[in-house]
């Protein structure tokens, strides 16, 4: 039975009903693992199985575990280099300087020279495919002026996904005392990660070179080898440490299914490719993903009391599905928008709601909805003239 908005200006539910597949009663929510678990990843330490929409667990084994990341690391890294794009603070083209401390990293590098400059595209290239640490740390005082200021952010960022296993150290994964994560928080990030869709245009990318124009050329080639011994994987992030063994969280897509596959522990790559090969195998076999909104679709408006702006229409910042098992009858599939009252102002990203999927009454799965932009509130003179109906226009 339908149920009120929370928000009487959008007092409407809104239903969808499709022939396509969603679960039918008496099939195995996607939440709890599939009867064969025991063939997926046998060889890790802990893994996880999700789909990137959603966020639902597919299958699982030891994934709460703190456990060391090694350069997976760097997913962080990337989502707030990302996000610092998104905001403005940064730019593609933006020159980053390399300074004495980031030269001097060890391990995974792009051989940086104290002083020598690369565009903000070129260090994500160097990080995404060759796992600079290096560029790790240049990239991370370009934003925060210290590495250690930007590890602050790449833990409070942990805190705001609800990562309860994860501490980092640093930025890159190179071992330190209390830096730990999780094969559950790892896919965490890496869902909000790949929200950014450009960020695949890195990591998806097989080779590529570094300081083109010069006489020492730097060709790079991804540690992930899936992105091209797999159909359709396109990123994210290896990772290796003695102590950690061999790791990697690895995404793919087929139609309209994006999942992800964290390993951690593996003991040498063949291994590692081959399970989360086995992983992916097993998701595109068993499910698809059932589109409720898509990227930039229109979702509804919402009223913002005492607001500069009367109301905010909103959109869909990236894909809304729910995952569905392969052959399941469906019907009366539908949604509903719970709003928040807002009152001005409002700052952006701020909570300010939820979409709920239903199948009858059952709830398949819930989103967070954000404020789209900020909404300063209207001086005495703009909300009287509103109140007014234009009188004084």
């Amino acid at each position: 039975m339908c149920k009120q908005l929370a928000v009487t200006s959008l007092a409407a539910i809104f239903l969808i009903m499709a022939p396509s597949a969603a679960w039918a009663g008496e099939e195995q929510p996607a939440q709890k693992a599939p009867n064969n678990q025991s063939e997926l990843a046998p060889s890790s330490r802990s893994a996880i199985l999700m789909d990137a929409d959603s966020g639902t667990i597919i299958y699982e084994k030891s994934s709460h575990d703190r456990l060391p990341p090694a350069s997976i690391t760097k997913v962080m890294t990337m989502l707030l280099i990302m996000e610092a794009l998104d905001e403005g603070r940064i730019k593609l083209t933006d020159p980053v300087s390399t300074s004495d401390y980031a030269a001097s990293m060890g391990g995974s590098q792009i051989f940086l020279e104290p002083g020598e400059q690369m565009s903000v595209d070129e260090m994500l290239k160097g990080i995404a495919l060759a796992s600079g640490n290096d560029a790790s740390v240049a990239m991370a005082e370009k934003i925060a002026g210290t590495e250690a200021e930007f590890v602050n952010m790449m833990n409070k960022r942990a805190e705001e996904l609800g990562l309860k296993n994860t501490h980092f150290a640093n930025c890159n994964g190179l071992p330190a005392e209390n830096h730990y994560s999780s094969a559950h928080d790892i896919a965490v990030m890496s869902r909000e990660l790949l929200k950014h869709n450009e960020i695949t245009k890195y990591t998806g990318m097989y080779q590529d070179y570094l300081r083109k124009s010069s006489e020492k050329p730097f060709w790079l080639v991804n540690t992930n080898k899936l992105v091209r011994f797999y159909t359709g994987a396109d990123g994210l992030k290896t990772g290796f440490t003695s102590e950690a063994k061999f790791c990697l969280t690895a995404t793919a897509r087929r139609d309209n299914l994006r999942v992800i596959a964290v390993v951690m522990g593996e003991p040498n790559t063949k291994t590692r490719n081959a399970e989360v090969s086995q992983m992916f195998d097993f998701s595109f076999a068993q499910y698809m993903n059932h589109s409720i909104f898509k990227k930039g679709d229109p979702m509804g408006t919402v009223k913002v009391e005492k607001g500069i702006q009367p109301e905010l229409q909103l959109t869909a910042k990236h894909s809304y599905s729910v995952l569905l098992k392969k052959g399941s009858s469906v019907k009366d599939i539908r949604y509903e928008l719970k709003l928040e009252p807002l009152k001005a102002p409002v700052t952006v990203n701020a909570p300010i709601g939820k979409l709920v999927v239903y199948q009858g009454d059952q709830v398949l799965t819930e989103f967070a909805v954000d404020a789209p932009v900020s909404v300063e509130r209207a001086g005495w003179w703009k909300l009287l003239k509103r109140s007014f109906g234009g009188l004084f226009t």
